[in-house]
């Protein structure tokens, strides 16, 4: 089975029976995280023991990177192809799903983007708790459109951290935000153009702390 959630920054209460909905887990069941997994961070032993608490765990945890995470840290862990996909892999079943891949999982195909915009930037501390990595860059980008398109632009999942812009526009209107942030602009466009121009059953994103349909 497939679990998807989003925003754990680092708190392992989230990967315990208490949160999850599932009572009996097995090996080959997934918990993807949709971005701000936070379980590295800190770049010291505190991540580590994160990391060797997850690695006990009865069953995969798969995160994007969200734009709370330290990225120098990660790509530091050995990168490779994974389920039709590159991944950095933190722990025998703790694994990096990395921008722009499609995976292939349980028969299903999975379309991920990480990154997204700290809105809290101006309180964080350069190379300590924000990092510039955290928006996708043009080489981001256009390997998703490689993948999609070596795929036939049809997936089963989409997964990203930040929401397509007419999404963001949805919300606005309802009123639960009032703000646009032009930085994370480019994120959205780029997720809304993927959005109208891919086939695909569902979509999932983080960023929002919130669970809507």
């Amino acid at each position: 089975m497939l679990y998807i959630t989003g925003d754990t920054h680092g708190e392992l209460r989230r990967f315990t029976a208490e949160c999850l909905p599932c009572a009996e887990w097995a090996t080959e069941d997934s918990l993807i995280v949709a971005g701000d997994f936070g379980c590295v961070f800190y770049q010291d032993q505190r991540d580590e023991q994160k990391l060797d608490a997850l690695a006990q765990l009865p069953f995969r945890v798969l995160f994007l990177d969200g734009n709370h995470e330290a990225f120098p840290a990660i790509r530091a862990y050995p990168e490779e192809e994974w389920n039709g996909g590159r991944i950095h892999r933190l722990r025998d079943n703790v694994l990096h799903l990395m921008r722009g891949q499609v995976y292939t999982l349980e028969g299903l195909k999975l379309f991920t983007m990480g990154g997204g915009y700290s809105i809290d930037r101006w309180l964080r501390v350069p190379g300590k708790s924000w990092w510039p990595e955290e928006m996708p860059s043009d080489t981001d980008y256009e390997e998703a459109w490689r993948n999609l398109d070596a795929h036939g632009r049809k997936v089963d999942f989409l997964i990203s951290h930040a929401a397509p812009w007419e999404t963001m526009e949805l919300f606005r209107q309802q009123g639960i935000f009032s703000r646009t942030f032009p930085e994370e602009r480019p994120l959205q466009d780029f997720l809304e153009a993927v959005r109208q121009s891919v086939a695909y059953r569902h979509y999932y994103f983080g960023h929002l702390h919130m669970d809507r349909q």
